[in-house]
């Protein structure tokens, strides 16, 4: 039996965590952690999987969790302080980080201090703080277990390698809604358009993310630290059908590759049974029907995200925090359509353009520059 934490869990990855779980008889949810917004579905959740402890962000959303839970034997806490409560639980063994923004952080760290393993889908997470998990993971004898798909795919095609012998890792993208498009097409892109993922379902700020190619050069940033790898020794390529999730180059000139359908359950349940495997029902890829598999050059001049996104890591230290933060602040702007598509980029190029940047940030100093990146982008937009 193994017991989970998980942080995020009214979210997509959550809930598809949740069902991973429920399809599964040996795994138990010890804790479930989310920002409040859908006390419903938690409260669901906490039904089904009989948690012991669940944490909100706002008091005010866990004081009314209380009352709808009073009949059951659970506790409910608030804020950053309840989410280190949930992360370090003696009887957690895989915290499941799928809460959005830097807020995971915290959590993360203290459960790695904890001995718990970390099924890693929190970008920023490695992005911001990538430079103080991975030597405190090593360290604690801690495994990061990647949940991303594609890095989840590179993982999988790194097993019983030696990692000495990547000569580059070629992270796949599947270029997004607008693929094929240039930036006069961009101009007057509406948010209704940018949410239309051609093969994934996901979380609105992921999907735009996608759609601006800022998630591709996020997943680049994280792939620098997962791997240990140089930003020259990482290719993003783009494969339309998301049926290449992604593939390692040896020195030798193999290429090995993890191939499935698109679903996001496949690399949740590989984290949470690793290095086991477990049936999945779902689709399967039929090579009959599969005719071609079609590769192109990501167009990095109508799609900014991806090169922004590799000054950034390039600059390094508190850097990736600021790309980081003008472009959370900058899409949910979109989102209220209080900003044009474009705009997004304009956004993260200033805001990086007037970063001072900071060597090896501490905790404290990626939050203090990621509210200072917050604070530059509402005085000027």
């Amino acid at each position: 039996m193994k017991t989970i934490a998980i942080l995020g869990s009214t979210g997509s990855i959550g809930t598809q965590t949740l069902e991973v779980v429920a399809e599964n008889k040996d795994i138990k949810v010890a804790a479930l952690a989310a920002g409040g917004h859908n006390l419903k579905l938690l409260e669901r959740q906490i039904r089904q999987y009989c948690p012991s402890r669940v944490a909100v962000w706002e008091e005010a959303a866990a004081k009314e969790l209380r009352a709808s839970v009073r009949d059951l034997p659970v506790r409910v806490v608030s804020g950053m302080d309840g989410l280190i409560e949930l992360s370090v639980m003696e009887e957690v063994d895989i915290l499941v980080t799928a809460i959005v923004g830097m807020i995971g952080i915290r959590p993360t760290i203290e459960a790695i201090k904890a001995g718990k393993d970390i099924a890693l889908a929190n970008k920023e997470t490695l992005v911001t703080a990538g430079h103080i998990i991975m030597p405190l993971a090593r360290e604690c004898g801690v495994r990061i277990l990647p949940v991303d798909s594609e890095h989840s795919a590179i993982f999988q095609s790194l097993n019983g390698e030696d990692r000495k012998c990547i000569s580059k890792i070629l992270l796949t993208a599947s270029g997004g809604p607008f693929r094929g498009k240039k930036r006069s097409d961009l101009e007057k892109v509406q948010v209704e358009d940018a949410l239309k993922h051609p093969n994934w379902s996901m979380g609105q700020k992921i999907t735009i993310d996608s759609a601006t190619l800022v998630n591709k050069g996020l997943e680049v940033m994280e792939a620098r630290w997962l791997f240990d790898v140089s930003l020259d020794q990482i290719q993003v390529v783009v494969q339309p059908k998301s049926i290449i999730h992604s593939m390692v180059e040896y020195v030798d000139g193999a290429v090995i590759a993890q191939l499935g359908t698109p679903d996001m359950k496949l690399p949740i349940q590989y984290a949470l049974y690793y290095p086991d495997r477990r049936y999945l029902p779902g689709e399967r890829l039929d090579f009959g029907k599969l005719s071609q598999i079609t590769f192109e050059e990501p167009d990095m001049e109508t799609f900014l995200g991806l090169p922004l996104a590799f000054d950034a890591s390039r600059a390094g230290g508190s850097m990736p925090t600021v790309f980081n933060a003008a472009n959370e602040l900058a899409v949910s702007k979109f989102l209220h359509k209080r900003i044009r598509f474009l705009d997004i980029y304009e956004i993260i190029s200033a805001s990086m353009q007037a970063h001072k940047i900071i060597q090896n940030p501490t905790v404290e100093e990626i939050l203090m520059t990621e509210q200072a990146t917050y604070e530059l982008i509402e005085s000027r937009w």
